[in-house]
């Protein structure tokens, strides 16, 4: 078994119930995110096929195919924290030790919660616009807006539970800063 698989069992394996079914709760996200990816793929297949097999019209495939993409992508930020698949430039924290890795992945991760807390407010508050505004899109079928747009809440939200695990499990050093070896 590889490095990074055996630190994905090892992530599984917190003791805290918290931090236990906020991962849990991340893989159902991840699962949720590839079959949106799926779908639009499966979807773009019929499209291409209709189009120019059958010479019909694709009034709804295209802008249904980019709400799965974009919704895909704003579910799956929990999963791919998790896992910690987020683009990672290593080097400040390889070239510290000790406390101050600790303290530089406690603030690290206490901005990053930051951030995503302020996207999940403007996110909340844009889906909520859409839906009590009875927003459509401006296209033929006319999709409401807060059936896409409700991606951004849940996908910050579920972003800024992942967040606030990891957090706990740092402070309970139930895993250690950035998932280095303590050496």
């Amino acid at each position: 078994m590889d490095r990074q698989a055996s630190k994905a069992i090892v992530r599984t394996k917190n003791g805290n119930m918290l931090v236990r079914v906020i991962q849990a709760i991340s893989m159902v996200a991840g699962w949720c995110s590839a079959a949106m990816i799926l779908s639009a793929v499966a979807l773009t297949c019929q499209m291409i096929f209709v189009r120019f097999a059958l010479n019909g019209s694709t009034v709804w495939q295209t802008e249904i195919v980019v709400y799965l993409i974009i919704a895909a992508t704003l579910l799956g930020l929990s999963f791919v924290q998790h896992q910690r698949g987020h683009v990672n430039v290593d080097l400040i924290p390889l070239a510290v030790r000790g406390r101050t890795r600790f303290m530089l992945a406690f603030f690290t991760l206490s901005l990053s919660i930051t951030i995503t807390a302020v996207m999940l407010f403007y996110g909340h508050e844009y889906w909520y616009f859409a839906y009590i505004r009875g927003w459509t899109s401006d296209t033929v079928s006319a999709v409401p807006l807060w059936i896409p747009y409700l991606s951004l809440p849940l996908g910050f939200g579920l972003l800024l539970l992942q967040l606030i695990a990891d957090l706990i499990a740092l402070l309970t050093n139930a895993e250690t800063p950035f998932g280095l070896e303590a050496q």
